[in-house]
């Protein structure tokens, strides 16, 4: 029943009451219908709602609560286009995003005689090649900043990105995730010597550095106007890649770095003089992000994520090797140790 309907009935019903009681009523149901009328739209030609921005809003805040279950079912079939162009091209190879510069997750060791990348992320990759095309070794990496990790995978530069990449709510809409494969969250990285103590109110009237594009910058940009960090936190500073932070923070361009407690974690292993400030502010996982439609390739990978993940020899025996001297310090085990759990849309 419409609107139009439901007052028409209610001006039968109400004969012989008094004018304002009757005016109040109606005014009343006015506002329930307004409120009722945007969820039964009709649904847009894509198969969204018909445009209600309240819709929308309650539709955006339940996928806030858990980004890292969007990702589609492995056990799906059907055609497998994006796989095939793959596997159909002349050097027969796998191409990559990632990261060089981030010790431990993905980076060049100067006294590895190989010249090859190394890193927790890199040895997901070579499982991912060798699941997709018989070869961990079929792969090009292409070293991608982290402003620019959604442009590479939108305009097909790379066929996915692997590089400490946050699922998040709004990176849906941009790209596709794989299920996450590590879970993490926002820390405040420092010198040892700083009085900052964490998250908030210590970072008041602190310079703060975060790389553009990252969620990190977004969840600091949303803080202060929110008030939960003081409008005197100068944010303005932003990178490329997130390691030129640590520089900045090294030469005293900046108070503080807010990235990722893993990525903070393997930077403090790299300079001595700087700290982790706090605990974790945020609860993160990181996915490998593909091009949006490109579903046979991300239930390909989510196959791959499936075992890797339960293979003593794939995630767990990666961790040890290179994130468990970082991560797990003064006997603690860290969070993060676990594999995250899949949960598909």
């Amino acid at each position: 029943m419409n609107a139009r309907h439901l007052r028409a009935r209610l001006r039968s019903s109400l004969r012989g009451w008094g004018g304002v009681g009757a005016m109040a009523a109606l005014c009343a149901l006015a506002v329930v219908c307004a409120l009722l009328l945007p969820l039964t739209q009709p649904p847009g030609p894509d198969g969204a709602d018909g445009g209600s921005p309240l819709t929308r809003g309650v539709q955006t805040r339940a996928e806030d609560c858990h980004p890292q279950d969007q990702s589609l079912n492995p056990a799906g079939g059907g055609k497998t286009p994006t796989l095939d162009a793959i596997k159909d091209r002349k050097d027969r190879r796998l191409i990559v995003g990632v990261d060089q510069n981030s010790y431990r997750w993905g980076y060049l060791d100067p006294n590895n005689e190989s010249g090859a990348l190394e890193g927790f992320d890199i040895d997901l990759v070579h499982r991912i090649a060798q699941d997709l095309l018989g070869d961990p070794d079929a792969v090009q990496f292409k070293a991608i900043p982290t402003s620019r990790r959604i442009e590479a995978v939108q305009s097909g530069e790379v066929d996915m990105v692997v590089r400490t990449m946050t699922i998040s709510c709004e990176r849906l809409r941009d790209v596709a995730f794989s299920a996450p494969y590590f879970r993490t969250g926002q820390q405040v990285l420092a010198p040892k010597a700083a009085s900052i103590t964490g998250y908030g109110s210590p970072l008041a009237g602190k310079r703060i550095c975060s790389a553009d594009g990252s969620t990190a910058h977004d969840r600091l940009t949303a803080d202060r106007a929110s008030g939960v960090l003081p409008s005197s936190a100068d944010i303005r500073t932003t990178v490329p890649n997130q390691l030129d932070c640590l520089v900045k923070l090294q030469l005293g361009e900046v108070d503080a770095v807010v990235t990722d407690g893993a990525l903070a974690a393997s930077q403090a292993a790299q300079d001595p003089t700087v700290e982790l400030k706090g605990g974790l502010f945020t609860d993160e996982y990181y996915g490998v992000a593909m091009k949006r439609g490109a579903d046979d390739l991300v239930r390909q990978v989510n196959r791959t994520l499936r075992d890797y993940l339960k293979d003593p020899d794939g995630w767990r025996a990666s961790y040890t090797r290179w994130l468990h001297p970082t991560m797990d310090q003064g006997g603690r085990k860290s969070a993060s140790a676990t594999p995250p759990t899949a949960h598909y849309r």
